[in-house]
C-alpha cells in the first residue's frame, strides 16, 4: 500500500482514491513570466515521480496542470503588479508573447529532465467562462461580494478558513510579505479577490467582459475552475510547492468547497523548498539558477534529477555546486557499474527479480522515499543473480526514476569501446577515420564518402555515434 503524508491532516495516510483504480491528480503549473528556476523544477520532478509511481502501481491516472498566463500578482494579498505584465514590461513584448515563450521554455526543461507532460495542460486564459460561472454562484450563495469594482470571497462565512494550520489571522494575513498593504475594499483583511475590474489596474493588457465589468480573474480561482472542469467535483490529490499552502491552496479549498457544497480534495502533496546556502531560491531576488545554466556548467539535466531524488521531498534541499558535483560523480560511477553488465541471453531469475522489486516498491510506498529507492538500485548491482535479471530490474525501476540508467550505460560501453579502439586499433584505419572526420568538418562530403567507400571495399564498416566513429572489420 502507498502511504503519503497529507498536508491537510498533517499525517501519513494510506492512499485510497475515490474511484478504485483511477486517480484524478492536479498539479499547480508555472506562472509563465520568466524561466523556471531549479527550485521550481525540483517540485515538478517530485510530482513526476508520484505520477509515474501511481501508473507503475497500476492506477489509471489523469493529471491536469494549469498554465498561469494572467492574474498572478506579485503580492500574496492580492497586491502588486500582475507577474505577466511585469514580464512583458521587462522584455518589451506583449503578455501573450511572453506566455508562449516561457511556456515553451518550461516544457523544454521538463523534457530534458524526463518529466512527463501532464495529460491536460490548460492555460488560464482559456477558461474565463468557467471562472465567471463559479463566481456568480458564490455571489448568489452569499460566499462572495462586490466591492470597489472587484469581487471578493468572504472568508467570514467559513467555520475554518485556515485549514492547513493552527495559526491565527494576525500571524498569517498582515505582512505575509513586507510592503503588502491592506485592500480597503475588502470586508475582512483575509478575504481574497475572485475577479478584478478596470478599477484595479488600468494598464492590464488582458481583460474580458463579465457581469461585474471589464476585468480579469484572480489567481486562486483559476486552479479551482480548471481542476473541476477536467477532473470533476471530487479530486484525489493536489500537488504543489510548500509555498503554495498559504494563501493559494487555502483559498482554493475555500472557494471550491463553497461552490461545490461538499469536501473537494482529500490528499495534498507539497514539496519543500530548494535552498541555496544564502536561503530560498526566488525570482523576486533577481538572480536565480536555471537548468540552462547548469548545462552551461557542464551538468547533464539527468544529474540534477538524480541530485533531487537523493533527498526526501518533504525535506528542504540545499543546493551548491559542490553538492551537484558530488551527485555527478555518484551518477557517473553508477552508470559505469551498470555498463559492466552484459546480456548473454540467460533467463531472468523470477525469485530474485521479485525480491529486489519488493525493496524498491517498499521504499516508494513509504511516502515516496526516493532516497531509499536509489539505494534499491545499488542493491540490484550487489544482488546474487545474473546480469540479465539485474538489467531487467534496472529497466523496471527506471519506469519511475527515469534516470536513463541502461540507456546511458549502453552509451558508456560504446564510448569505452571507442577508447579501446583508439588505444589498440589499426593505425591505418584510424588515420583514414581522422581524414574523413576532417573532410566532414570542411564540408567536403564527397571526400568523406570516398574514404568510407574505400574502407568498405576492404571489409571495414564505419558507424558514426554521438561519441565518435567506430569501425568493425568483416571476417572473411
Amino acid at each position: 500500500m502507498l502511504y503519503l503524508y497529507n498536508s491537510l491532516s498533517r499525517e501519513r495516510e494510506e492512499f485510497t482514491p475515490r474511484n478504485p483504480g483511477k486517480v484524478g491528480m492536479y498539479t499547480c503549473g508555472p506562472t509563465v513570466y520568466h524561466f523556471a528556476h531549479i527550485g521550481n523544477l525540483r517540485t515538478y520532478i517530485m510530482e513526476d515521480i508520484l505520477d509515474r509511481y501511481l501508473r507503475y502501481s497500476g492506477y489509471d491516472v489523469k493529471r491536469v496542470m494549469n498554465i498561469t498566463d494572467v492574474g498572478h500578482l506579485t503580492g500574496d494579498s492580492d497586491d502588486g503588479e500582475d507577474k505577466m505584465v511585469e514580464g512583458a514590461k521587462r522584455e518589451h513584448k506583449t503578455v501573450l508573447e511572453i506566455a508562449k515563450f516561457y511556456t515553451d521554455a518550461f516544457f523544454a526543461d521538463c523534457k530534458k529532465l524526463n518529466i512527463r507532460r501532464p495529460d491536460v495542460v490548460e492555460p488560464a486564459t482559456r477558461c474565463i467562462g468557467d471562472y465567471i460561472k463559479i463566481i456568480k454562484k458564490l455571489i448568489d450563495s452569499g460566499y462572495a461580494y462586490v466591492s470597489g469594482g472587484n469581487v471578493y470571497f468572504d472568508t467570514s462565512k467559513l467555520d475554518n478558513y485556515y485549514v492547513f494550520n493552527r495559526q491565527n489571522e494576525e500571524d498569517l494575513v498582515v505582512g505575509v510579505r513586507e510592503g503588502v498593504e491592506a485592500d480597503e475594499a475588502k470586508k475582512n483583511k483575509c478575504d481574497f479577490a475572485l475577479w478584478f475590474t478596470k478599477s484595479k489596474f488600468e494598464d492590464q493588457e488582458l481583460k474580458w467582459n463579465s457581469p461585474w465589468g471589464l476585468g480579469y480573474p484572480g489567481w486562486h480561482i483559476e486552479c479551482s475552475a480548471i481542476s473541476i472542469k477536467h477532473l470533476g467535483e471530487y479530486l484525489d490529490i493536489h500537488c504543489g510547492g510548500i509555498d503554495n499552502v498559504f494563501p493559494h491552496h487555502t483559498n482554493e479549498i475555500a472557494q471550491s468547497e463553497a461552490y461545490l457544497g461538499h469536501p473537494w480534495c482529500r490528499y495534498w502533496f507539497h514539496v519543500l523548498h530548494l535552498n541555496t546556502q544564502s536561503g530560498k531560491m526566488s525570482k523576486s531576488k533577481g538572480e536565480f539558477l536555471t537548468l540552462s545554466l547548469l548545462e552551461e556548467k557542464g551538468f547533464a539535466p539527468v544529474v540534477y534529477r538524480f541530485f533531487c531524488l537523493g533527498s526526501h521531498y518533504r525535506k528542504s534541499l540545499v543546493f551548491s555546486w559542490d553538492a551537484l558535483e558530488n551527485a555527478r560523480g555518484s551518477y557517473d560511477k553508477l552508470i559505469a557499474r551498470i555498463a559492466q553488465l552484459s546480456d548473454s541471453g540467460k533467463e531472468i531469475d523470477d525469485a530474485a527479480f521479485d525480491e529486489q522489486k519488493r525493496r524498491f516498491t517498499d521504499a516508494l510506498d513509504s511516502d515516496l522515499n526516493t532516497s531509499l529507492a536509489i539505494t534499491a538500485v545499488y542493491d540490484v548491482l550487489k544482488a546474487d543473480t545474473n546480469d540479465e535479471t539485474k538489467l531487467a530490474l534496472l529497466d523496471d525501476f527506471d519506469r519511475v526514476l527515469c534516470l536513463d540508467l541502461t540507456k546511458n550505460a549502453a552509451a558508456r560501453r560504446e564510448a569505452d569501446e571507442l577508447a579501446r579502439q583508439a588505444e589498440s586499433g589499426d593505425p591505418e584505419i584510424l588515420e583514414a577515420i581522422a581524414r574523413r572526420a576532417e573532410a566532414k568538418k570542411n564540408r567536403d562530403f564527397a571526400e568523406a564518402d570516398r574514404i568510407r567507400d574505400e574502407l568498405a571495399l576492404r571489409g571495414i564498416t564505419l558507424t558514426d555515434t554521438p561519441n565518435g566513429t567506430r569501425y568493425t572489420v568483416s571476417k572473411t
